[in-house]
């Protein structure tokens, strides 16, 4: 099975229009006009730039529903990772993380660079940039086996603000 990217994830949540409101104002996704008809309590979104059909499919369960407890005394999924473009839009997802209240942390991981995220129901997410493939040297290879302070305005001096990542690693390189 050759598999190449992930194409959507699909969440329960408590509160749907809380939820659409909070990727959709928050990360800029769309809401895509794909709910079967005469179906409530179910919305699909599209992250900006994405060509995937949807990338998100939310689910509403209820008020009544208790947070997750994955990791702590369940097994479950802890997050998933959306890669964007540059590091000034990581940079600019920092702030709008952090102004709603949902920034979780943030990481150097030498190839890559994260935010972690929470949204309404305290499901965790990642954003990430991912050193291109021409700019990967030792320091940065050795840097995966720790995970250290992510500082943006030396990552921005150091690769570019506007330089985009996963070139040759998670993209195909320009020809």
């Amino acid at each position: 099975m050759g598999i190449h990217r992930l194409n959507h994830a699909v969440l329960y949540v408590s509160d749907l229009g809380r939820s659409v409101a909070f990727y959709r104002d928050v990360l800029g996704f769309r809401r895509v006009p794909m709910t079967p008809d005469g179906f409530r309590g179910a919305a699909f979104l599209q992250a900006p730039d994405s060509t995937n059909d949807h990338d998100l499919g939310l689910f509403e369960i209820g008020a009544g529903a208790a947070r997750s407890a994955a990791g702590r005394s369940t097994v479950g999924l802890y997050h998933l990772a959306w890669e964007v473009d540059t590091l000034d839009e990581l940079a600019a997802t920092a702030q709008r993380l952090a102004a709603a209240g949902a920034l979780a942390g943030s990481s150097d991981h030498g190839t890559t660079k994260s935010l972690y995220g929470r949204d309404p129901d305290g499901l965790e997410f990642e954003i990430v940039w991912l050193v291109p493939a021409d700019r990967l040297d030792d320091d940065a290879l050795a840097a995966r086996k720790r995970i250290g302070r992510l500082d943006l305005d030396a990552e921005r001096r150091r690769y570019g603000g506007q330089t985009r990542g996963g070139l040759g690693v998670s993209v195909p390189a320009l020809p």
